[in-house]
């Protein structure tokens, strides 16, 4: 792979040299480097657990590096806290937005550096400099006409993006860390983003840019840093690569025995699972999908496409949700609550173990064995040998690593949290079981174990359902798979599919059809 070299005498605002961080004896980041000018969007790119969160973490002070230097303007700086990253010029806009609604547009452009008056030798709030802050960075950003009193709460989404860029650079913000910004922005409200961003680079702001859509990459950026099982795999000048080689440096060309060998689905093998016509209002649109028994069946999409839904819907975690047909083992089990979906026989495990699969501060034994406790009790008594026998037969089956079921689970790591997951719905033979990022979070050696056991469970005859915005974990687990997009399916392939046609198909539409003309111009 070619790697294209940016070094010479530039205005370099941000310079990372040779990061490293680990946790718990996992390595995250492996001598990682990268550098940002004055007045570049530099993109940074990489699958589900590459490690760029922790990267951008470190860079906002909220973890510390283990080794490695960071230096901005060319001088040395030490981060370990947000309020270093804020000196520094440092500010981070989360996927999720970050705003108070019910407070002005002024106020939460305030927040962090309200300016202050002194009434009587008493310090009060400037509410004048508040307004007028407001008012010049709102002119800065293209957003003059809205009135530095509205409530928060009443922009539309892009707009309230765009405060928050305009609260980063009331603390004077020179290097902006946007992770996945358009994530729940319609294309027009996106666009309108794009022209405050690059008016942003005018005046000089260093812009590290996230995001799973290459098109916005290739329109925004001027670099591209790609990371990799923490560590940089390429860095390009965007102007003179192409798709194919940041998929590729993205992706790997060689996944090893990570995944197991898929199986042979009979095409007459029973049908366990079948939804159709699966809606959530802003999320699915008419979703149809079946799921066999022995199947892994994989549902991929970018992030704010629908996919992250889905299993949710189906579980009934999602009240809102609603379907034509949700059958299991031909029977019309409609949509109803988890507590009976998993009496139906459908197990769940969620995207975030930590806080909507586990209770930390309990032991491995309790989170292993609360969905079925019923299966211990006898006369409303809990029989803890038994419940411990079996705990310990899981410990042994799935390899945790774990000093023993009366261990805090808090205190294992991800991989082994994970695994705690999978046997608390195993205990009860589902029918089903829909696994959200099933190895967010887990570092390479667990996650090929949790691979092996999901086709493990699969060749016994466990319908597996996966949901992933990991397009190379799609691709490598899944018999057969859905793309979405949009809240729509835009693309169902097989077993041969490669990670590269999973992206390529969850490319937003209308980007595609542009590209499309263009090439043909």
């Amino acid at each position: 792979m070619t790697v294209h070299s940016t070094e010479g005498s530039r205005n370099r605002r941000l310079q990372i040299a040779n990061v490293s961080k680990a946790f718990a004896g996992v390595t995250v980041l492996k001598n990682v480097s990268l550098s940002a000018d004055a007045g570049e969007i530099v993109a940074l790119l990489g699958a589900n657990g590459a490690g760029k969160s922790t990267l951008m973490k470190i860079l906002s002070g909220v973890y510390t590096l283990d080794t490695g230097q960071i230096r901005i303007d060319d001088t040395p700086r030490n981060i370990s806290t947000p309020r270093d990253a804020v000196a520094a010029g440092i500010r981070l806009m989360p996927q999720e937005l970050s705003v108070h609604p019910d407070l002005s547009v002024a106020e939460n452009i305030a927040l962090g550096s309200m300016p202050k008056r002194r009434f009587l030798g008493i310090p009060m709030i400037d509410q004048v400099a508040v307004d007028a802050q407001a008012r010049s960075l709102l002119k800065r950003l293209r957003l003059d006409h809205i009135e530095p009193g509205r409530r928060m709460g009443s922009l539309p989404l892009s707009e309230q993006r765009i405060v928050e860029i305009a609260r980063a650079l009331a603390g004077k913000a020179r290097i902006l860390i946007m992770d996945e910004p358009t994530a729940s922005l319609s294309e027009a409200d996106a666009d309108n983003l794009f022209d405050v961003i690059e008016a942003l680079k005018a005046q000089g702001v260093t812009i590290i840019y996230i995001s799973h859509y290459l098109d916005e990459v290739f329109r925004l950026s001027d670099r591209i840093v790609v990371l990799r099982d923490g560590e940089v795999r390429g860095q390009f000048e965007t102007r003179d690569t192409s798709r194919d080689a940041i998929l590729t440096a993205m992706l790997g060309s060689e996944l090893g025995d990570l995944y197991p060998v898929k199986s042979k689905v009979l095409q007459g093998a029973k049908t366990v699972l079948s939804v159709d016509g699966l809606s959530l209002p802003g999320w699915l649109d008419g979703v149809a999908l079946t799921v066999r028994r022995g199947e892994v069946f994989g549902v991929f999409g970018l992030i704010g496409s629908g996919a992250e839904k889905i299993g949710r819907a189906i579980y009934g975690a999602e009240p809102a949700a609603h379907a034509e047909a949700i059958l299991l083992n031909d029977v019309d089990i409609g949509l109803s609550g988890p507590r009976k979906r998993v009496r139906s026989g459908i197990g769940f495990v969620a995207a975030e173990r930590k806080r909507q699969g586990l209770i930390g501060n309990l032991s491995v034994r309790t989170n292993t064995t609360l969905p079925y406790l019923g299966l211990f009790t006898l006369s409303g008594v809990v029989d803890q040998k038994r419940e411990d026998d079996s705990t310990r037969e899981w410990i042994k089956t799935l390899r945790v690593k774990t000093s023993g079921p009366d261990q805090e689970i808090r205190l294992l790591s991800g991989g082994n949290q994970q695994k705690i997951c999978l046997a608390r719905w195993l205990l009860g033979n589902p029918d089903v079981l829909i696994l959200e990022e099933p190895t967010r979070g887990v570092d390479l050696g667990a996650r090929r174990e949790i691979y092996m056991e999901i086709r493990r469970l699969a060749e016994a005859g466990l319908a597996i359902l996966i949901v992933s915005s990991d397009a190379e974990e799609v691709a490598g687990l899944a018999d057969r798979c859905l793309v979405l997009e949009d809240g729509k399916v835009v693309a169902e392939l097989g077993q041969d599919a490669t990670a590269t046609d999973l992206m390529q198909a969850a490319e937003p539409r209308a980007a595609l059809r542009d590209r499309n003309e263009l090439e043909k111009t």
